[in-house]
């Protein structure tokens, strides 16, 4: 269904002057439109781990030469971009409270609730997940079923290089207040991350449930219960602190998923 697009999309990344093409910039409409209705995403599940489909995010990148600066007035609030927010949340099953703000381009699946936060351009945020007051979901990002997005959660965007992998947040994840999620770091299904973790692509994640530290980078396991720390780092100037995030435990699979989050942050004393 796409590969003519995909065609004429990847052309058109190597030669800009195909942009003044009436039919190049139709081509790349259809594909934000595509996005913006869920049909297609710039990352997707694959038999092992996610795909990301470059050639999409380089039609969001060629999206914007294309448009025009246009000014849009909501009430007393103007607006001067070059592009408009979603529409027709009603039709769609979403509930968006004033002042949510979600962008073109996005796709909010049916259940999906928008305290006043934001979501950009290229994201897929999917059923039944809530993204809370000053919550921020970037652009291409990809957010699972049933996921809680605290309040003040940061989830980066990505664009160039095309090649970089989207963040990725698994269904049923809790991130509590203030986390930060950036540079293609993937949360993996029913993970629960305290207030104030960050994780990125280089974020030292230390499991400490067993006799030994096991370190990972880029991704935090399945389950997984998550806290801020810090370790210590030398420098000429001496030894500092320097922040990490601590796996603490799992969630159980023998319990309700709902009941399974409320018991870890009990269990584990974790803000949120």
């Amino acid at each position: 269904m796409y590969t003519i697009h995909q065609t004429v999309i990847s052309e058109a990344w190597e030669n800009r002057l195909m942009l003044n093409d009436p039919d190049v910039q139709q081509s790349i409409r259809f594909i934000i439109d595509e996005l913006d209705k869920g049909r297609l995403r710039v990352a997707e599940p694959a038999k092992k781990g996610w795909k990301v489909n470059e050639w999409v995010k380089k039609a969001v990148i060629l999206y914007f030469p294309i448009q025009k600066m246009e000014s849009t007035e909501v009430g007393p609030f103007e607006y001067h971009d070059k592009i408009t927010l979603k529409k027709n949340y009603r039709e769609t099953g979403v509930r968006v409270v004033p002042h949510a703000l979600a962008r073109y381009g996005s796709y909010l699946a049916k259940g999906v609730i928008m305290m006043p936060s934001y979501v950009n351009i290229g994201a897929y945020v999917d059923e039944n997940t809530m993204v809370d007051t000053w919550a921020t979901v970037g652009s291409c990002a990809q957010v699972g079923k049933n996921v809680h997005l605290s309040g003040g959660v940061g989830i980066g965007g990505v664009l160039e290089p095309v090649q970089a992998a989207p963040v990725i947040i698994e269904d049923g994840c809790f991130l509590g207040s203030r986390s930060i999620v950036v540079e293609g770091a993937r949360i993996e299904k029913e993970a629960v991350l305290g207030a104030n973790v960050v994780i990125t692509n280089s974020t030292r994640i230390i499991d400490v449930t067993g006799n030994e530290p096991v370190e990972l980078k880029g991704t935090v396991p399945a389950r997984s219960v998550v806290i801020p720390g810090t370790y210590p780092k030398k420098f000429k100037a001496g030894t500092f602190n320097v922040s990490c995030a601590l796996i603490i435990g799992k969630r159980k699979e023998s319990t309700d998923k709902k009941t399974s989050l409320n018991q870890a942050l009990r269990d584990y004393d974790v803000s949120v």
